[in-house]
């Protein structure tokens, strides 16, 4: 386990693209001035030790600095020592709809990356509680199973999309089903499932699977995420609209936010509904039911002991800065046998 205390030093990355495209337009400009200057065969008599080897060696040893300097600024640690913990709480289980009804943009940016963003603002509220992801569209795929490491939640998460299930639809049973298998049946914690969707249900047992979900404790809880006027589904390449997704006859599909049937299953399973255009809203209902709910004890693993690494990048940084000055412009005599890049200037 490691952690990465300050990522915003990771800007200093971006020195290194800068510094390459500096030193390719140099190259350019010295070989323009030389021959202005005179004929190459000229220049290589007058100058019959420059390498250009040597400057992109040197090129490439300051990029590897400013690098392992900017991993030194991160300040990376590494989790050492592994302890079982006593906590308290809720177990809960995302259910993200990843079909590709989930693209509709009539929910800014779209529907999907607003899930990702409600889940996200979800979990960062969240205390001692255990997470769990199903992603589903024909069929549900387990994402990440029960656990209390939110960072690793919230980087599955990101790495969701409509692509990553071939089965398309929306089988909310599907999810469901699946969520029943998460949950451990030796602790008895207070079991909750989100689902995040547009209600665009194909498979019509949704209800029934709730009810039955609801007599093994599980509560449900769903989020609509789109717009009851709804919107197309757009076909993109490169992040550019080339078309919208259009039915057997032609005619642009409009998909719309069935809330209906999101009520239905969380009325089916103890649950309540919760219309996801508003954030702030969606947060907060889901803090004020989970508040409301016992805690239950179990026990959990986790990293009690975390020592710094940035002391190894330092001086690998520091490696380099000597290493770039005393690395000089000019062939040396192993360099002139190899005559890398032939060069003849």
């Amino acid at each position: 386990m490691y952690q990465l205390e300050e990522k915003i030093w990771f800007w200093v990355l971006a020195v290194i693209p800068v510094i390459m495209v500096l030193f390719l337009v140099l190259q350019l400009w010295k070989r323009h001035a030389r021959n202005k200057f005179a004929d190459k065969e000229l220049l290589r008599k007058l100058s019959p030790n420059q390498s250009l080897f040597k400057s992109v060696l040197k090129l490439i040893v300051l990029s590897l600095a400013i690098a392992s300097l900017a991993i030194a600024l991160v300040n990376p640690k590494v989790g050492t020592k592994l302890e079982t913990v006593k906590r308290e709480g809720v177990d809960i289980v995302f259910a993200v709809d990843v079909s590709k009804s989930m693209l509709a943009e009539d929910i800014a940016p779209n529907r999907l990356e607003k899930s990702k963003q409600l889940v996200t603002q979800i979990i960062n509220n969240l205390a001692s509680d255990r997470v769990g992801i199903i992603a589903y569209a024909g069929k549900a795929f387990p994402q990440l199973p029960i656990t209390t490491d939110y960072a690793s939640a919230k980087m599955f998460l990101q790495n969701m999309n409509t692509d990553m299930l071939s089965s398309q639809g929306t089988a909310i049973n599907e999810a469901i089903e699946l969520a029943k298998t998460y949950y451990d049946d030796d602790e008895q914690t207070n079991r909750v499932l989100i689902i995040l969707s547009d209600g665009e249900d194909h498979s019509e047992k949704a209800e029934k699977v709730a009810k039955e979900a609801s007599d093994e404790g599980i509560r449900i809880f769903t989020i609509g995420v789109g717009n009851t006027k709804g919107g197309p589904i757009p076909i993109k390449k490169n992040g550019i609209v080339l078309n919208y997704k259009k039915d057997n006859n032609g005619e642009t599909v409009i998909t719309r936010l069935d809330e209906e049937t999101l009520k239905a299953i969380a009325k089916g399973a103890n649950g309540a509904y919760i219309n996801g255009s508003n954030t702030n809203e969606v947060v907060e209902s889901i803090r004020d039911i989970l508040n409301k709910m016992d805690k239950k004890e179990f026990e959990a693993k986790q990293f009690a002991d975390f020592k710094d690494q940035f002391q190894w990048f330092l001086v690998f940084a520091i490696a380099f800065l000597f290493l770039d000055i005393f690395l000089l412009e000019r062939k040396t005599a192993w360099l002139k046998k190899l005559n890398l890049f032939n060069e003849n200037f």
